[in-house]
Parts: structure tokens; C-alpha cells; sequence
């Protein structure tokens, strides 16, 4: 479904250059639960940036059902993230000015082709499967850092995704709550078969997913599926 091939991504101040990613290669297949691991500056979150064609690699080549990234055109890969990721971020990143709903319409509203109140049906459906239908018509300020969160994944379910793309979901919240974001994402990924890519601190996450790879200086140390390691 997705694989990422010789990735590697370096910054450069003045004439100084920080590579983050060194040659780092990962196949995520369909409706699979990846985690990934490591420590601050491991490059969890620059990979994660490359899988979702945030950012442009250095070197290598990121592949979407053999299709190369680095082949599209903006119009393309801005297509590809609104049609076919759903990302959700640590710090939530929802408008303050908008309600719950209108901030999950959002990225439908991007994409267009459907009616107003087809589209406002289909967020407080999402809204109501991240148990949030009581919220609604609630902006921001007036949420919870989980229910905050719970709006996120809604949002980022809103054009049916079939890629899930999480940096540190539970990483702003409690450990009870962040359990529960934890809990939705899984149960949310296994009853729509989506892939879901998921970076972590916390180990346990990590364990209960299909494969776990872990990064150190920009490369995979290990890779473990179902307690099996590959590498």
C-alpha cells in the first residue's frame, strides 16, 4: 500500500547540514497497525511528514501503491493528502473560531463535490463515532484535551481515508484519557480496515501493534512483527 524506500531527509544552516533520516526503508500494507518508536530526535516525526507528503525527501522516494510522491505534481500530492490520509497531530491544530462540526467539515469542504448539509451529515456522523455528539456545536475552548483529540480523528475521518497517519496522539494528555484516544484510534483503523501509522513514546501503544519498528539517528534498529523481530 505504502513504502517508503531509502528515505532520507537532512536540513542545512549556513553551511552546516543535520541529516535526520539516513536510508530508512518500510512497507506498510493494507489495514495494517504500525508503530514507531524512539527516542527525541530518532526522526519519528520527519518520517511520518515524508509518509503524508508533507515534506520532500532528500534521497529515496516514498511510493503509494507503486506510485512514486515524487512523481506528482502539487495538485496531485495535495489531492493524495485529502483524499487518502487522515492525520491527526499532538496538538490538535483545530480552528479556535469554528464549532467541533465545522471543523471536521473542513477538509470535505476542500475536497468538494458534495452538498453542504450532506457534508455536515456525514461530520456528525464521524462526531458521533468518536462519542462526541453531545460536543458538537462547541468550539475549542469550550472542549477537553480529549474531546479535542476525538474531534481530530473525526476530522481526519471525514473523506473516508484508507491511510491514518498519528504523531503522538496521546502525547498532550493524561494517561486515563490518552488510553481512551488510544482505544478509539485502534477499534476506529480495525472497523474501517484502514492502515494506521502510529509514532509513540509510550511502549505498551507500541506493543499492541502489528508491526513495531523503532528509529535511533535516522535509521530502523529493529522491526518487530507480532513479537517476532524482522531486523
Amino acid at each position: 500500500m505504502l513504502e517508503a524506500r531509502e528515505l532520507r531527509k537532512a536540513y542545512r544552516t549556513g553551511t552546516t547540514e543535520l541529516a535526520v533520516l539516513q536510508g530508512v526503508t518500510l512497507r506498510i500494507e493494507s489495514g495494517a497497525f504500525v508503530a514507531i518508536t524512539g527516542p527525541s530526535g530518532a526522526g519519528k516525526s520527519t518520517l511520518l511528514h515524508l509518509l503524508a507528503g508533507l515534506d520532500r525527501p532528500s534521497g529515496g522516494d516514498v511510493y503509494w501503491q507503486g506510485r512514486p510522491l515524487s512523481g506528482m505534481n502539487d495538485r496531485e500530492r495535495a489531492e493524495f493528502r485529502n483524499l487518502t490520509v487522515g492525520i491527526v497531530f499532538q496538538f490538535y491544530h483545530l480552528l479556535p473560531e469554528l464549532t467541533a462540526v465545522e471543523n471536521v467539515m473542513l477538509p470535505g469542504v476542500v475536497r468538494g463535490g458534495r452538498p453542504t448539509a450532506a457534508l455536515k451529515e456525514r461530520a456528525l456522523s464521524c462526531l458521533a463515532q468518536v462519542g462526541l455528539s453531545a460536543r458538537v456545536s462547541h468550539k475549542p475552548n469550550a472542549l477537553s484535551g480529549g474531546e479535542l483529540q476525538r474531534a481530530a480523528i473525526a476530522r481526519a475521518l471525514i473523506n473516508e481515508p484508507s491511510l491514518m497517519l498519528c504523531d503522538e496522539p496521546t502525547g498532550n494528555l493524561d494517561s486515563k484519557t490518552g488510553a481512551e484516544v488510544a482505544d478509539l484510534l485502534i477499534s476506529v483503523a480495525r472497523a474501517r480496515r484502514m492502515s494506521l501509522v502510529l509514532v509513540t513514546h509510550e511502549q505498551p501503544l507500541a506493543e499492541r501493534a502489528d508491526v513495531m519498528v523503532a528509529l535511533r539517528d535516522g535509521r530502523i534498529v529493529e522491526e518487530r512483527q507480532s513479537g517476532r523481530v524482522l531486523k
